[in-house]
């Protein structure tokens, strides 16, 4: 029996939920130390990047999971590599 439109929209949205939720520990520890001599600058970059462009193809196909999730995620990733050059330039 296949899945009906809602119940793909609950997946995503758990999905979403989940993979966003999961980042906050290490968002919230990079605020509080500012320790981010663990985290590769060129990774975090990349990653950062990657999750704006899963935000623009979210706003492109109009798609709520992937654009509330990736917003969110966008912007504490742009937060802890703000951190990061901040912290990597002293």
């Amino acid at each position: 029996m296949p899945l009906q439109p809602h119940h793909i929209e609950i997946i995503g949205y758990c999905a979403a939920f989940l993979t966003t939720v999961a980042f906050l520990p290490q968002a919230i520890q990079s605020w509080r130390t500012k320790d981010l001599s663990g985290i590769s600058l060129g990774m975090y970059s990349l990653f950062t990047a990657g999750v704006g462009m899963w935000l623009i193809y979210g706003l492109i196909i109009e798609k709520w999971p992937l654009i509330l999730a990736n917003a969110l995620t966008f912007a504490l990733a742009l937060s802890i590599l703000y951190l990061k050059l901040r912290h990597t330039s002293r």
